[in-house]
């Protein structure tokens, strides 16, 4: 059986899925991104995630579904290919692209 979407992921460092974030943007209603760390310290840890927080928080406010662009795998390498490279930055534009 195939996990459901909403049970991926966003912040790897703490576990924290798109459903907790989802369930915590509804119930808190957050004004600003940075917010979003209450839920579960999310995006406190390696801050891989802070662009993907923000992404979500728009998504929200602009009554968007909330989604990880990528595969889950994808994201987890992804994730390995930034910590690698020592760089912290919370600009999805600055997400290191995979090797081939």
């Amino acid at each position: 059986m195939e996990k459901d979407p909403l049970d991926h992921e966003v912040c790897l460092c703490f576990h924290v899925s798109i459903r907790k974030m989802q369930h915590f943007i509804e119930r808190e209603k957050p004004t600003v991104p940075s917010q979003l760390s209450q839920c579960l310290d999310a995006g406190t840890g390696c801050r891989w995630c802070v662009p993907f927080l923000c992404k979500m928080h728009r998504q929200w406010k602009a009554g968007e579904a909330m989604d990880l662009p990528v595969s889950p795998e994808e994201y987890a390498e992804r994730r390995g290919a930034y910590r690698r490279a020592g760089v912290k930055n919370d600009r999805l534009d600055s997400i290191p692209p995979l090797a081939d």
